[in-house]
């Protein structure tokens, strides 16, 4: 038996809206709406990282969305390069982050969303390692997002809407061995999402991460050939779930810590760099 106030919607639902299989159908002033909400058209958007294999999946999602992506990396350009991606930067070092992020807004115009990905991996002991893989660790993960978003969130707060979406960590939550330096790392891109949100509360801009778990690579697969694969999470998974987190239709979400993990059992090619300041195993 259906629900009375399912009954009460179909039965105040716009004559002729159903659908051929007799269901109702939203208006189309509706849908069009639904479009809206989702649409990132125009848009410019900046994703650091962007010539590794991550990188590439989120730029190729926005510009397919209509946006215009600009990508940072500390590597050097790749082939594929578009004139306004910029390689070479150190993210973590204020001057060269304020000189890049100057051209991406004189070739594409002022930015909207920050997508920060530049990351880098190191497993190693605390007995084999120490405080020097550490500090790389945090400076590769943590400081390039804290110089980002420090330096770009005046020149967000300028377009309507604005966004800012980290990439953490599944694997942040708790450290197994080896990945004591790579998990505080990606424990203080958390922190810094949750607090710089609380921070910007009640102005036009959302601050959110992803928090993937093994991300389905050509390396991984490569240093994991038993795994099973079907349950990594695809780069374009991540992309569709980051698109999301930029759109308007996001609009009331901030401060989150969103896992990404559920494997598709398949994933598409690779066409970019993998490597961009280190080798990457979980995101």
């Amino acid at each position: 038996m259906m629900p009375m106030a399912y009954l009460y919607a179909i039965s105040h639902w716009p004559q002729g809206s159903t659908s051929s299989r007799g269901r109702p159908k939203p208006p189309a002033s509706l849908r069009s709406h639904s479009f809206k909400e989702n649409s990132v058209q125009n848009r410019v958007v900046i994703v650091t990282g962007g010539f590794g294999i991550l990188g590439c999946a989120v730029a190729a999602a926005f510009e397919e969305a209509g946006a215009r992506v600009a990508r940072i990396d500390f590597a050097p350009l790749p082939q594929n390069a578009k004139p306004w991606d910029i390689g070479g930067v150190d993210l973590a070092d204020v001057a060269q982050a304020k000189v890049a992020l100057d051209v991406v807004e004189d070739r594409l115009g002022a930015p909207s969303v920050l997508v920060n990905i530049a990351g880098g991996f190191v497993w190693q002991t605390l007995e084999d390692g120490g405080a020097d893989a550490w500090a790389r660790m945090f400076r590769m993960n943590a400081l390039t997002a804290v110089t980002m978003c420090k330096v770009a969130v005046p020149r967000l707060l300028q377009s309507p809407s604005a966004a800012i979406i980290n990439i953490g960590a599944g694997a942040a939550a708790r450290a197994d061995a080896g990945m004591g330096a790579y998990a505080a790392a990606k424990s203080a891109v958390a922190r810094l999402t949750e607090s710089l949100a609380a921070e910007l509360a009640g102005q036009d801009i959302r601050i959110n991460a992803v928090l993937p778990s093994i991300i389905d690579t050509p390396t991984n697969r490569a240093d994991m050939p038993s795994a099973d694969f079907t349950q990594w999470v695809t780069p374009q998974a991540i992309a569709s779930v980051i698109l999301f987190l930029a759109s308007p239709a996001a609009r009331a979400i901030s401060g989150a810590l969103i896992p990404t993990m559920n494997g598709s059992g398949s994933h598409q090619g690779y066409d970019c760099v993998e490597e961009a300041q280190a080798r990457i195993v979980v995101a």
